[in-house]
Order: structure tokens, then C-alpha cells, then sequence
């Protein structure tokens, strides 16, 4: 490929790494919003949704543009195919957080999360693994990407016992109903990052290997 070629593709690579920056940063404040009162950092998450939206369509666009201009093979392609799939799993991480700040605007929500050892466990692994996923978007570490693998089934079971426990409590709970079942909203949203993140880290190996891992048993 010509080298104006490989200045765009690095030019949209650093628009997917700028999203991918804010979307990481919108789930740590979606998370911190789960324990705090003040609402800004909840506001924060729900007001960058629109621009996250829009950087969306812009990446995607860019890549299409590339693909078509320039109708790239092997790793090319394949580079062109895994940023618009990331995209597309960044935009739903970003829905996300917001749908995890709305929940958290309840002051019930924030009590019962304060109350629960999982929920207040779930939530650093589940920022721990986006982040490695973005780590090993940004610098093609398919090693990273494998770690980033072997954390889902964890998140999952965290997940599980969340539900378990809302489930049992809930009758005789001081709290509403809708209070509970806004905490298994927060917990669900939870557990789709990482499974986003996942599909990332799924995107990342196969860019760098040329192997597909999705459906695969984990190792």
C-alpha cells in the first residue's frame, strides 16, 4: 500500500484510540457514580453519550472510505475490519455506563450497592478488563488480549451470584422493588462491558494472528 495510505489507516487508529480513551473514562465515572451522591458524575457520562455517537459514525465512515479507495488485502483489511468492529463495541460500552449512571441517580440503588460485596467487586475487575483490552488494542498485544479472555468467566460467575443475591433478599428488603431491580441493571451493564471488551480483546488476536477465537472453549 502507498504511504498515504498507511498515514490515513494511522490517522483512523488514533480516532478509535481517542474513543476508545473516552469511553474508558465514562465507565470509571459510571462506576464511581454507583457510590456517590453527587450527581454530576452521573450527568458527565450521560452528556458525552451524544459525542461518542458521533465519533462512532465518524471512524466508521473513515473506514469505509478507506476500503473503498483503496480495496486493501491481508493485514490491511483485516485492520480495517477490526476498527470497525471495536467501534462498534465501544459505542456499546459507552451505552452502557450511561444506562449504569442513570441507575445510580436513585439514592435507594446507591445504598443497596454499598451493601453488596459482589456489585463493589464486579466493578474494578470489570474496569480492570476494559482497560487491558484497550491496552492491547492500542499496542497489538495479542498476549494482553488472551489475559483479557480468561477474565470473563469470572465476571460471569460475579455476576450470577449477584442475581442470586437480589433474587433471596428482595421480599423482605426495607427497598422497594424497583430499587432491586435497578441494581441488577447496574450489575447486567456490568457484565455486557466486559463481554464488549472481550469482543475486543476476540478482535485484537485476530488482527495480530489471523486466527478467530470467538465460540471457542477458554482455555
Amino acid at each position: 500500500m502507498t504511504a498515504h495510505f498507511v498515514s490515513q489507516l494511522d490517522d483512523l487508529m488514533r480516532m478509535s484510540l481517542r474513543m476508545a480513551a473516552e469511553v474508558e473514562e465514562m465507565v470509571e465515572r459510571a462506576c464511581d457514580a454507583i457510590y456517590t451522591a453527587d450527581e454530576a458524575f452521573a450527568r458527565a457520562v450521560v452528556a458525552k453519550d451524544g459525542e461518542i455517537d458521533r465519533q462512532e459514525v465518524e471512524v466508521e465512515a473513515e473506514a469505509i472510505r478507506l476500503m473503498a479507495l483503496y480495496q486493501p488485502v491481508g493485514v490491511d483489511l483485516r485492520q480495517l475490519c477490526a476498527v470497525l468492529k471495536v467501534n462498534n463495541d465501544l459505542e456499546r460500552i459507552a451505552d452502557c455506563a450511561v444506562n449504569i449512571a442513570e441507575r445510580s441517580r436513585h439514592l435507594e440503588v446507591q445504598q443497596l450497592a454499598a451493601q453488596d460485596p459482589q456489585i463493589r467487586a464486579m466493578c474494578p475487575i470489570v474496569r480492570r478488563i476494559l482497560r487491558n483490552a484497550v491496552q492491547s488494542y492500542a499496542s497489538g498485544d495479542a498476549n494482553i488480549a488472551s489475559d483479557v479472555l480468561k477474565e470473563d468467566a469470572a465476571i460471569d460467575a460475579v455476576y450470577g451470584q449477584i442475581v442470586r443475591g437480589v433474587v433471596a433478599q428482595a421480599r423482605e428488603s426495607e427497598y422497594p422493588i424497583s430499587a432491586h431491580l435497578d441494581l441488577l441493571s447496574v450489575a447486567k451493564n456490568l457484565e455486557r462491558i466486559a463481554d464488549h471488551a472481550v469482543n475486543i480483546a476476540e478482535d485484537v488476536i485476530y488482527l495480530e494472528t489471523g486466527t478467530i477465537v470467538r465460540h471457542k472453549p477458554r482455555a
